[in-house]
């Protein structure tokens, strides 16, 4: 009996460690750990506007995280997230300051252009066999010509529309409880990754995402229409893309038509940290949102104790390294 007892402690174990709750745990910790240090190197660190300053910063990221972790899972990736972001704001700034129309038309206007760049990149990935890491090049350049070319290389203000930065920088909760004034922006990244947890753990399209990065081969001889499906988790990401669009544009109360490029390797960051593997067919939205949170704190802090940012990005640079390695490490033990 206690042969068997010590024989199976190890298998346990091991399937802990091996297991998406394992790495969330240790991202946590990690998360635990940049704020302990952070907090102890700078009295400013834990200053209320410093905190929501950080949640802001993880709003914008963390949406734009969620959509590349349904890409990763399938397998694919996805590096037109941050010009798709800019392309989106364009979108709403035309339709809202160009075009006069009321700010629902802006918003749904923003989403659906997500959607359709996604839609676009899924057909060329699925119907023309062209890999996601050259399509999503590829889109990444038209996205950025396309967004100085409609917003004529010029920033478009939301000035005429002054509701449009509340939706970032409103506050639903400030507003009921006046000591906690978390931003919109926050409650949107919560709504976002509630809905897309929801997608991936309880319908088809979930069911799917998971399928085509584990055995995309075994799911196409099953009789599943792997074209469709695959499509359909780029249009999704498109229109999350949007969503992030909208955070950025109201935040700035502009939509830049220069910014977004670089935006993408933020996202991809949190997502391997957060325990998605690059490979496909594992991750949680849950993780992405940690994996967020440590990059949002960790620039933070590294800004806060007045490291030069070129500084800054070999760090993250790092960390995505690390995370990688270690998600080769869990898999080999699989």
């Amino acid at each position: 009996m206690a042969t068997t007892d010590i024989a199976a402690k190890p298998g346990l174990l091991a399937g802990i460690r091996g297991s998406g709750a394992y790495h969330k745990l240790l991202a946590f910790s990690g998360l635990i750990a940049l704020v302990v240090v952070f907090s102890l190197a700078s009295p400013n660190f834990l200053q209320t506007a410093n905190i929501l300053a950080i949640l802001q910063a993880t709003s914008v990221n963390g949406v734009l995280a969620i959509a590349a972790t349904l890409v990763i899972i399938t397998g694919g990736i996805d590096l037109s997230v941050g010009t798709l972001m800019t392309f989106c704001a364009v979108v709403a700034g035309v339709i809202l300051t160009y075009w006069g129309l009321p700010l629902p038309f802006g918003i749904l206007g923003a989403i659906l252009a997500g959607a359709a760049s996604g839609l676009v990149s899924g057909t060329v990935i699925a119907k023309l066999k062209v890999p996601p890491f050259i399509t999503t090049l590829g889109m990444m350049l038209i996205l950025k010509g396309l967004s100085l070319v409609i917003s004529g290389t010029k920033p478009i203000y939301f000035n005429s529309t002054p509701d449009f930065n509340q939706i970032s920088l409103g506050s639903i909760v400030g507003s009921v409880i006046p000591v906690m004034p978390i931003p919109n922006g926050v409650l949107i990244l919560f709504a976002v990754a509630v809905i897309a947890s929801f997608v991936l753990t309880r319908t088809a399209l979930g069911r799917y995402t998971f399928a085509l990065g584990s055995n995309e081969e075994a799911v196409r001889l099953s009789g599943v229409n792997v074209d469709r499906w695959k499509i359909a988790v780029y249009a999704s990401a498109g229109a999350v893309c949007g969503i992030a669009g909208l955070l950025i544009a109201s935040r700035l109360n502009s939509a830049q038509p220069a910014l977004g490029q670089g935006y993408e390797l933020d996202a991809i960051a949190a997502v391997v940290i957060g325990g998605t593997s690059l490979s496909g067919g594992r991750g949680t939205v849950l993780g992405t949102l940690i994996g967020a949170l440590i990059i949002s704190v960790l620039a933070n802090g590294l800004r806060i104790l007045s490291v030069a940012q070129e500084w800054q990005t070999v760090v993250t640079g790092l960390i995505i390294i690390v995370a990688v390695y270690a998600d080769i490490l869990r898999r080999r033990k699989l």
